[in-house]
């Protein structure tokens, strides 16, 4: 049992991290806060004075702010659909005993440490250029004209991307899920005559609620800042301006940097918005 004197050494050897991860947190945040409130043009005279909430009315004002929010929010629940329903067909198959399973498993979770720049040059060089890439020699194979994916079918090209990254993370998660289910219930159902689908219906997916819970949060934190692979694919372009993009344009192509802070805030208060919201979801579902 800890002592006392225990207790005070192991706080006392956590305040320096706990310290350091506040100031980390911390000084971004406030600066942030201070330059909504300026008029911050580091091209045109740097500081030229306190701006009240004129930053934050025009940015939200703007005929960018709704689209970028709307925009924001078909990718994350596009890619939350693609990487739940695909994770758990995945991680049923691999929870079947197969020749080479450790390595099958490897190759599902690797584009997981892929960084997002680099798969996403990937995707759009290798598969989805419309005259040397992939997809391209596959529809003239079968007669087709090659797609053009990302002007054409830009949103969908993004979600494709995105949802290839995320989906070894909720599959790891989701067969974690799976190998903790009793074998023996499953059995019991299946001696008494209960289809395959019945069974995963009303045994297998009520197991996995607690894990889609975690998956959809910790992904929908990540999600909402995407900005990596619309930067390299399509920069912002056919309809794929996210919130966090609008924000960069702001900040440093419009050398704005108070109306992009004011866009910062707004990003942080959409994004504890749907995290409060989430949360109470997966409390419900862990009690």
């Amino acid at each position: 049992m800890a002592t006392k004197a225990s207790r005070s050494a192991a706080r006392i050897m956590m305040a320096p991290a706990v310290i350091l991860l506040l100031g980390w947190m911390l000084v971004p945040l406030i600066m942030t806060l201070w330059f909504s409130f300026r008029v911050y043009l580091p091209l045109r005279g740097g500081d030229q004075g306190w701006a009240g909430f004129d930053n934050y009315t025009r940015f939200v004002t703007s005929s960018a702010f709704w689209p970028s929010v709307q925009t924001t929010l078909i990718i994350v629940l596009g890619v939350l659909a693609i990487t739940v329903i695909f994770g758990i067909l995945i991680a049923l198959l691999l929870d079947q005993p197969i020749w080479g399973q450790g390595v099958v498993r490897i190759l599902v979770i690797a584009p997981f440490f892929v960084m997002p720049t680099v798969s996403a040059l990937v995707w759009k060089n290798m598969f989805m250029d419309p005259v040397n890439g992939l997809f391209a020699h596959l529809w003239r194979f079968f007669g087709a004209e090659p797609v053009s994916w990302l002007s054409d079918a830009s949103m969908g090209s993004i979600i494709m991307i995105v949802s290839w990254q995320w989906l070894p993370f909720a599959t790891l998660i989701l067969l974690t899920a799976v190998q903790s289910l009793d074998s023996e219930q499953l059995e019991a159902a299946e001696m008494d005559g209960a289809p395959f689908l019945k069974r995963f219906w009303f045994i297998v997916l009520p197991h996995l609620s607690r894990a889609i819970t975690i998956v959809i949060l910790i992904q929908t934190i990540f999600l909402l800042a995407i900005f990596a692979e619309i930067f390299v694919t399509t920069g912002g372009a056919f309809g794929t301006r996210t919130l966090s993009y609008l924000i960069f344009q702001r900040v440093l192509e419009s050398q704005n940097v108070g109306l992009g802070s004011a866009g910062g805030v707004y990003a942080i208060i959409l994004a504890n918005i749907i995290a409060i919201f989430l949360m109470r979801i997966v409390g419900k579902n862990l009690d």
